[in-house]
Parts: structure tokens; C-alpha cells; sequence
């Protein structure tokens, strides 16, 4: 869960929207609205069958998009991270600025607030949304073309492997910085249900008991459907935490207790002979003075895979 910098407070995700379920009972288009912050970004709220309700996407659209009316797009999904929202990646980084120019969409879906985008075993489909009604959102309507690939940091990072491993070829492309690798890694549970009980949710309300539902978690764990990352590019990041921290003992005792799953993640892909791009560093914290770093330095990959310019 991120270390927040500002005071921005979330945008919870809108109830019960009866116009999703008319939509897939006569088969009508997802109703959306728009809001148009700047010349290049937008909030749209999609009307999500997955959720039940409707729910926001933050899209940055290329520098090109208006004068260039036939022409398509490769996107950047970028997936945030526990008690935060979609709003998170243009007010912790410069992303709007650092793609001017380039010919690409940048998406950022919600993710509900625990930020764990993932079909909930009592609640919401964040999978769904985010892997199908989003992307049909920009085909339909933004120029999207079929080529993307995703990026995370904390539960964002654990959306961006599990995604990606458990829809294969969806994404050419999946990096995670600080992210929940192996769900079922000794006291990974206890950190997910501890991000479940800060949002005032029932208790197994994800995934059910990690004992009793063990299958489930496993179903759901980026190091248990490692084979699905076969032939995508990726990138995994995480810090060492308190051991050569800076003494700001909570993001880096979150960032400690993610370093072995991280480990027993990318020591899975080896196994199986899955080529990953690792950065484990000294020290660290969970916080976005980090994941901004990895992101710059996870860029030539995902550039490389959406096939825009570095």
C-alpha cells in the first residue's frame, strides 16, 4: 500500500447503476461521461456490468489524437495502488508530461478502495473491468489498438503480474515496482487481509480464507500462474526495506515484508526459464520516490513492446 504524499482524497466507486445491467440484457453500449481536465486528459466514468455500478478511468490521449482522426494507438495501462485511486499516477508523477509527444494512450483504470483489482470473492470484478470493459471502452471509442502493455506499483503491481499471467497475450509488457508477487508467501495474507479490514470490508471478503479457500488464493497468485508470463516482457522491482533503510520505519517495513515473495516470484520464473528484467536494491521504501525511479528505468521495455519512441 502506498506511503501517500497529499491529503487528495479518493473517489470511492458509484453504486448500483441499473443502466449496466439494461446494457447486458439488450446488448446496448456501456454508458460513459467524460470530463475533460486538460487538452490531453480526461476522467471518463464507465458504466461497468463487472462492478454493478459505474467506476473512473483517467485516460491521457497522444498529442495527435484530434488532428490525426484515422490513425490508432497502443496503450499504457498504468494501475494504482492500496487506499489510493486512479487519480494517483498524474498527482505522484510527471506521466503526463514525460508522454507528451509520444503516440500512445495512457489509461488508468480504478481499482476500487483497496486498490486489489481482482475478482472479489463476496463484492466487485476489478479483473473484468480492468482487462475487458476497459479495453473495449478504448477500442470503441478512443482509437486503442491491440498492442498494450500494464505497470503497477504495491497491489498495483500485483494487478499489472496477475493480469497479465492469468490472461496471456493480453499485455506484451507487465511491470510491477514494489508489488504483492506470492499471495500465499508467509505473512503475504495476513498484509492483504490487513488492506481489507483498513477499508472497513468483511473479513475473507477477497478471496475467502487463505486456508479453507487455498485454491482460490493460488488461482489468483502471479508466482502460482507464472506459465501465463511466457513470451511477455517483464520487469519486477522491490526494496530490501528496513535492512538499510532511512529509519521511516512504515513504508520500509512494508517494502521488507514484500522482499522474499518478490524473490520467490522472480526465482519461479527462472525455473520455468521466463526471462525477467529484476531490480532489488538496498534499503527502499514503499512509497512513489521509489516506484517513479522504476518506472524510469522500466520505460525502455514497455516502449520497446508498445513500439513508441523511448
Amino acid at each position: 500500500m502506498p506511503h501517500r504524499t497529499t491529503g487528495v482524497s479518493r473517489r470511492t466507486v458509484t453504486k448500483a447503476a441499473a443502466a449496466a445491467g439494461l446494457a447486458v440484457l439488450f446488448g446496448a453500449r456501456p454508458a460513459t461521461a467524460a470530463t475533460r481536465l486538460g487538452p490531453r486528459t480526461l476522467d471518463v466514468s464507465l458504466s461497468s456490468a463487472a462492478l454493478g455500478g459505474s467506476a473512473p478511468v483517467r485516460l491521457i490521449l497522444p498529442s495527435g489524437f484530434d488532428t490525426q482522426p484515422g490513425r490508432t494507438y497502443p496503450v499504457l495501462y498504468l494501475l494504482h495502488g492500496a487506499h489510493d485511486d486512479y487519480t494517483s499516477w498524474t498527482r505522484e508523477t510527471d506521466i503526463e508530461a514525460f508522454t507528451e509527444g509520444r503516440d500512445l494512450i495512457v489509461a488508468m483504470p480504478d481499482a476500487g478502495p483497496t486498490g486489489i483489482p481482482t475478482a472479489w470473492r463476496s463484492g466487485p470484478d476489478y479483473e473484468t473491468f480492468q482487462v475487458e470493459e476497459v479495453p473495449a471502452l478504448l477500442a470503441r471509442d478512443y482509437r486503442a489498438s491491440g498492442v498494450r502493455v500494464v505497470a503497477g506499483v504495491s497491489t498495483g503491481g500485483y494487478g499489472a503480474m496477475a493480469h497479465t499471467a492469468r490472461h496471456p497475450g493480453t499485455f506484451a509488457a507487465a511491470a510491477s515496482y514494489s508489488g504483492i508477487l506470492d499471495t500465499t508467501a508467509p505473512g503475504v495474507p495476513t498484509l492483504m487481509d490487513a488492506i481489507v479490514a483498513r477499508e472497513n470490508l468483511a473479513a475473507h471478503s477477497l478471496w475467502g480464507s487463505p486456508l479453507l479457500n487455498l485454491l482460490t488464493w493460488r488461482d489468483f497468485n502471479p508466482r502460482a500462474r507464472a506459465k501465463g508470463l511466457r513470451g511477455t516482457a517483464l520487469y519486477v522491482s522491490n526494496g530490501s526495506g528496513l535492512a538499510g533503510g532511512t529509519g521511516d520505519w512504515l513504508p520500509e517495513a512494508l517494502e521488507s515484508a514484500l522482499w522474499p515473495s518478490a524473490h520467490a516470484f522472480t526465482d519461479t520464473l527462472a525455473l520455468l526459464g521466463i526471462p525477467v528484467t529484476t531490480h532489488f536494491y538496498a534499503g527502499g521504501g514503499h512509497s512513489w520516490a521509489y516506484w517513479k525511479q522504476e518506472f524510469t528505468a522500466s520505460w525502455p521495455m514497455l516502449a520497446g513492446a508498445l513500439g513508441v519512441a523511448e
